[in-house]
């Protein structure tokens, strides 16, 4: 199966060090492509992202400091400030990228936030590494996270794609050893279309067999589903975030989502029959 966008036209075509980066306008305005496959565009942003990052920040018991691993756009960094971040730690190896996303996207980061972010001048610090190489620095300084959030192209069926071992369990297992108690790991864990639902079944059982909760959300207006784990058990993780999501509806602190509400959590967190089924489980342990 192939998947074909017209563009109608291109306002980036560049190859960086690390992909193939094309911005341009398509039925959907604004339109990021890395290697082919779209990213993200102006009409559907919102929904991938509030369905990436909304779930963790309320199954967080707290949220002070964020860890965000990819997501270029910076629409991530912005949703933790506004939920009461006080402190988000952005790492991409490619600058390129997030810098022409910063310069053309009319969502994420401005170039001046973005400037104020590679600074470290702000609640915001941009770090231009490998993952791994941040994970390994955070571990040594003592570094502790309320949310790791992953957020990176769909995980690959070939074995050879790099970014996979980002996905892998050890790479999840070492962000999980920077949670501050109460803390979250995400990830965008891929599609639940029958004929495109290999790589979710195997991050769903990743994340079955690390985390002692797992929460999986379907977003009901997009085609990906994400994960998110933590270490301690929760006898009904779905009812604790609806709890925290009313709060802050009611008035309280944090991000109100456009696109999730009380009902779209109750929806979403159910696995697919075959997600579920492939862990033999009926539900999160």
């Amino acid at each position: 199966m192939t998947r074909t966008w017209r563009v109608d036209e291109v306002v980036v075509d560049t190859t960086t060090e690390f992909q193939h980066v094309v911005i341009g306008r398509t039925a959907h305005g604004l339109t990021l492509f890395c290697d082919g496959e779209r990213q993200s565009t102006d009409a559907t942003q919102l929904v991938y992202h509030e369905a990436l990052t909304v779930p963790p920040l309320l199954l967080a018991d707290q949220v002070r400091s964020v860890l965000i691993i990819g997501s270029s756009e910076g629409v991530a960094s912005a949703m933790a400030l506004a939920h009461g971040a006080a402190r988000v730690d952005h790492v991409d190896i490619d600058a390129e990228t997030v810098r022409l996303c910063a310069r053309h996207l009319p969502y994420g980061y401005t170039e001046a936030e973005l400037a104020a972010a590679e600074s470290h001048d702000g609640p915001v610090r941009m770090h231009y590494r490998d993952g791994f190489d941040f994970l390994a620095s955070a571990e040594s300084a003592g570094t502790r996270y309320d949310v790791v959030l992953i957020d990176l192209p769909d995980e690959s069926e070939d074995p050879e794609a790099q970014h996979n071992r980002l996905y892998e369990a050890d790479f999840l297992r070492r962000c999980a050893g920077l949670l501050a108690p109460g803390g979250v790991v995400t990830c965008q864990g891929g599609c639940p279309t029958m004929w495109r639902n290999r790589t979710l079944v195997a991050a769903w059982r990743r994340f079955t067999e690390l985390f002692d909760t797992a929460v999986y959300y379907g977003s009901d207006e997009h085609e990906w589903a994400f994960l998110s784990g933590r270490h301690d058990r929760i006898g009904d993780p779905v009812a604790t975030m609806q709890d925290r999501l009313a709060a802050v509806t009611a008035g309280g602190e944090g991000y109100r989502p456009e696109s999730i509400d009380a009902e779209a959590l109750r929806a979403g967190t159910v696995p697919p029959h075959a997600v579920r089924t492939s862990v033999r489980a009926s539900s999160p342990r």
